[in-house]
């Protein structure tokens, strides 16, 4: 990874649990927790387990280089992990060293060492998605009353607030938090069964009690089968990435959009400096929504791999395993940095209330058209009312003309029995927010 980028298209703590270091670490634990749970089942010798255990404490025991040259000649680092782990037992206790991996094969150690990775990823991930839920809730109910357009088709619609905008974003982060509850038991399982999976190596009444206890000495599930070709729970995970970064790309869009030059209601955080021009002086560009944006495509283009990767043959596949050595590092990193960056944006998100109560007033009335239509079509039917308005919002949008003049001036709408009073009532954008606030409380209290 770029030490200039790191800090910002990807999340150094979570990088780490992918690095190098960081996966041979979870190797060792579990053929370290292996060694044990099968001395404590008679299934090795304790001065084995013991002493494969002391090798397996320490990630530094482990020369990485060799590793490295090992990996790029067997295809796979675990077998070149074993021999250390064999070779360094053997010098200190001869013969011990030989019942290091009992049972297990390669692709046991690959997969729950990638679980171990995510469960610790998916902590972190919760974490930010904690923060950024509490953060919304707090925004959203300080501007639950604060009036500002919809935008249907990019235009303006009708007025509701941007407590009300920031609620609906809410929602779905605490639906995603449901999501990330939900799929955790189904991601946190042990794999563990042997060359096909049907613990063949191991004494037939020891192989399910070493299995489960190796699955609580790591703190994980027991798998109700071997999963080495049934690819669903990592690919579960890429899809929920792809929809939480997705819902964080649609949150950067509208903060874009919001910052736009002739809109301007909000701005990202500020900081010295921060989306500055290298030739324009006066602009403040939304850096860490554009971050957002791009972060999130890429994970939706590395979770589509990962679906590819479901297509596996037989009881261990040929290829479609790989592609997650590639892509779920790429993804677990992206979207801890996508994350990031929308929890510094909801945090320090800057509001402007008072543009936002400029902005309503830029159609001379034409965004509470639907008001003053409800309000007509009692008297005179909706689609009459419809049509007489429709014709007055277009005399008033090309003569620049104030709506509620227009209205007021109108003979069809003057015979219909509407007051002065009741039609500056109706052209008032903060009497048409509908139940804005009522549904912010709702969504808010929903914790």
């Amino acid at each position: 990874m770029s030490a200039i980028f790191q800090n910002i298209l990807s999340h150094p703590e979570i990088a780490a649990i992918w690095s190098d270091t960081g996966r041979t670490s979870f190797y060792l634990e579990f053929e370290r927790a292996l060694a044990l749970v099968q001395a404590d089942l008679g299934i090795i010798p304790r001065e084995a387990a013991d002493a494969i255990a002391e090798f397996c404490s320490d990630v530094s025991n482990v020369d990485l280089e060799d590793l490295r040259e090992q990996t790029e000649k067997i295809g796979y680092p675990v077998l070149g992990l074993v021999k250390q782990i064999v070779g360094h037992v053997n010098a200190k206790a001869p013969g011990y060293g030989e019942w290091a991996h009992w049972g297990a094969t390669t692709q046991d150690v690959t997969d729950t060492t990638t679980v171990l990775q995510l469960r610790q990823t998916v902590g972190i991930i919760t974490a930010s998605l904690d923060a950024i839920i509490i953060n919304l809730r707090s925004l959203a109910n300080a501007h639950k009353a604060t009036p500002m357009a919809a935008r249907s088709n990019l235009q303006q619609a009708v007025p509701i607030t941007f407590g009300f905008k920031l609620a609906r974003l809410l929602c779905t982060f605490q639906r995603h938090h449901e999501r990330l509850l939900q799929l955790r038991p189904r991601l946190f399982v042990l794999q563990f069964g042997g060359a096909a999976g049907t613990l063949a190596t191991l004494p037939a009444d020891k192989a399910l009690p070493c299995q489960a206890a190796l699955a609580q000495a790591l703190q994980l599930a027991p798998p109700e089968i071997a999963w080495h070709t049934e690819r669903d729970r990592f690919a579960e995970l890429g899809g929920f990435f792809s929809l939480l970064t997705s819902t964080c790309a649609k949150f950067a869009l509208d903060i874009k959009l919001l910052m736009q030059s002739e809109i301007g209601e909000v701005s990202e955080p500020f900081y010295e400096h921060r989306g500055s021009s290298s030739t324009m002086p006066q602009k403040r560009n939304p850096i860490s929504c554009a971050y957002v944006s791009a972060i999130a495509t890429a994970v939706r283009q590395h979770s589509t791999a990962i679906y590819e990767a479901m297509v596996a043959d037989h009881e261990r596949s040929t290829g479609p395993w790989e592609v997650e050595w590639i892509v779920l590092p790429e993804i677990c990193t992206l979207t801890g940095a996508a994350l990031k960056h929308t929890r510094d944006l909801v945090a320090g998100l800057q509001v402007h209330p008072e543009t936002m109560m400029r902005n309503l007033d830029i159609t001379k009335g034409g965004i509470v058209a639907e008001a003053v239509m409800m309000g007509l079509a009692p008297q005179i039917g909706r689609q009459v009312a419809h049509d007489v308005v429709y014709e007055i919002c277009r005399q008033s949008t090309e003569n620049n003309v104030d709506l509620l003049r227009l209205l007021c001036a109108d003979e069809r709408v003057m015979s219909a029995g509407l007051s002065k009073a009741r039609l500056e009532q109706l052209c008032d954008p903060k009497n048409y927010l509908g139940l804005s606030v009522e549904m912010v409380e709702r969504v808010s209290d929903n914790q």
